[in-house]
């Protein structure tokens, strides 16, 4: 039987990947992504205004800017 081995580049390890083990670390990826999405949009909504305001975002941005947090929605470079 034959493994082929990859470099995981978050951990630094060496793992070995089965062809259907792929699809499963994909969505294993995509699952902790959505869930730090949701954890960054859930600590946006409980900041107040003011403090929305402080950090330059709008509370009708906080969706935005927690799917696209690579994007600047103030337009900074």
């Amino acid at each position: 039987m034959s493994t082929t081995y990859s470099v995981v580049a978050s951990k630094k390890a060496i793992v070995p990947v089965r062809p259907g083990l792929t699809v499963f670390h994909k969505w294993l990826a995509g699952f902790h992504e959505w869930r730090q999405r949701n954890r960054v949009r859930a600590d946006l909504h409980g900041l107040s205004d003011r403090e929305l305001m402080d950090i330059g975002i709008g509370r009708g941005e906080v969706d935005y800017v927690a799917s696209n947090r690579s994007v600047d929605p103030r337009g900074a470079a």
